[in-house]
């Protein structure tokens, strides 16, 4: 089979090629990051390490981890290493206690990023001749935004449809026959259902193809969404605080996800001690942007874990590959594409009067996840009256969904109700069978 690439020089170096080119840059972005960002300048100057001691990436061990706990102490301008009138964009992610994670992006930085986008795109069968529908969501949030330039940069007919009203994404699917879908795996399954039930068949749906991210699934889900919409379902990965999806995408073997490594350099690090482990050890994801101008973090700790390998990919592709991750090592939940902490829910019972006593249940209906908040009424709060207890569970919904973007139901329970395991409440129930 004939292999496509986006930018085929680049995605095929050889490692020696490639080492040169990422040493060249991550020299040139330690002096960028120590003259601009005052924050992790003094991260290094505590570590005793000067720009001049790196040389190329074999010295990147040297640096200091940036963490999600220093982007939310440099909220929001700390981290940012190119003048304001220089910056053309932000994106943004939650952030742990309701400070949101917010990423800045110079023109260059936006350009980049969509090449990488474009790359994902390519690699799973997309060209000029391809109709792609983006149903990610546009706004703040990255997935929309980056899938919709990447299209743009490989020259397809882009529909911006954003998330939602599914009956108007399956009517211009089917008008204008598009080939290409990008969405969350969640997503992509109701529309697929959706589908059926209107009485089409996987022969009748043009799509040949599905980029899909931003939550967990199961290679199971996948299986499933491929035989019932009819196309190959194709995995990416990203960040926003490294620029958003593209940072790392499959191809057509299908064994993991192909790091855009001339602009993003992945490490495995022992979460615990911070050493850097030997390719194929299963350990925490790091990231460095090499290029990134605006806001360019180093050594970046995603507690995603997860295995790189750079075995012989039959795509041609000569980039290390990242597998699916395998959990993480903080409490973060990804629910229907949005981080959720539940120390963020704890922040939000405080603030409306009651004790942090919950309960997160998540679970997977019909591939779509559902987003369940037990709360302990305190003794204060406490009735009986049916009608009291509705309006107080909305509020703290409309609360929560204030603070987090995603609205849980909330169910109000007595006080002392949820069980204690020697002596500590399990906050988070998880049922959806990711791994």
């Amino acid at each position: 089979m004939a292999q496509n690439y986006y930018q085929k020089d680049v995605e095929t170096m050889s490692r020696e090629d490639m080492k040169k080119l990422q040493s060249e840059k991550l020299v040139k972005q330690v002096k960028h990051v120590y003259e601009n960002v005052p924050y992790y300048r003094n991260l290094m100057d505590e570590k005793g390490v000067k720009p001049e001691d790196i040389k190329g990436i074999d010295d990147l061990h040297k640096l200091p981890f940036l963490t999600k706990a220093d982007l939310r102490d440099a909220y929001p301008y700390g981290l940012l290493a190119k003048p304001l009138d220089e910056c053309v964009r932000i994106h943004s992610t939650s952030g742990t206690t309701g400070r949101r994670v917010v990423a800045f992006y110079t023109q260059n930085d936006v350009d980049l990023w969509e090449d990488c986008c474009a790359r994902a795109i390519v690699a799973a069968g997309g060209s000029k001749k391809d109709v792609c529908q983006v149903a990610y969501g546009y706004g703040l949030f990255t997935g929309g935004a980056g899938l919709h330039g990447g299209s743009h940069k490989v020259g397809c007919l882009t529909l911006p449809m954003s998330s939602g009203n599914t009956e108007r994404q399956i009517q211009f699917m089917m008008d204008l026959n598009a080939s290409i879908i990008c969405c969350t795996p969640s997503y992509a399954a109701y529309i697929a259902e959706t589908l059926k039930e209107q009485g089409y068949k996987p022969e009748d749906i043009p799509l040949k193809a599905g980029i899909f991210g931003a939550e967990p699934w199961t290679e199971e889900m996948r299986r499933g969404i491929e035989e019932a919409l009819g196309i190959k379902a194709y995995d990416i990965y990203g960040l926003t605080e490294t620029s958003g999806p593209g940072v790392a995408f499959e191809c057509s073997e299908q064994t993991g996800m192909h790091v855009n490594e001339d602009h993003f350099y992945a490490e495995i690090i022992d979460p615990d001690t911070g050493e850097v482990l030997p390719e194929g050890s299963k350990g925490e994801l790091v990231f460095t942007s090499l290029d990134k101008e605006a806001f360019p973090l180093l050594r970046y700790r995603t507690r995603d874990i997860c295995v790189l390998s750079r075995e012989k990919c039959s795509c041609g592709r000569t980039l290390v590959k990242m597998a699916k991750p395998m959990g993480r090592t903080d409490d973060m939940l990804i629910i229907r594409g949005v981080n959720v902490f539940p120390s963020q829910i704890e922040t939000v019972l405080l603030n409306e009067g009651y004790q942090p006593n919950y309960q997160i249940v998540v679970d997977r209906v019909k591939n779509t996840d559902t987003f369940e908040v037990n709360v302990e009424m305190t003794p204060e709060k406490f009735t009986d009256k049916v009608g009291e207890i509705i309006a107080m569970e909305k509020s703290l919904a409309n609360a929560m969904k204030t603070m987090l973007g995603i609205n849980p139901a909330v169910h109000l329970v007595a006080p002392k109700s949820i069980t204690r395991s020697e002596g500590k409440a399990v906050r988070v129930i998880d049922k959806r069978k990711l791994v």
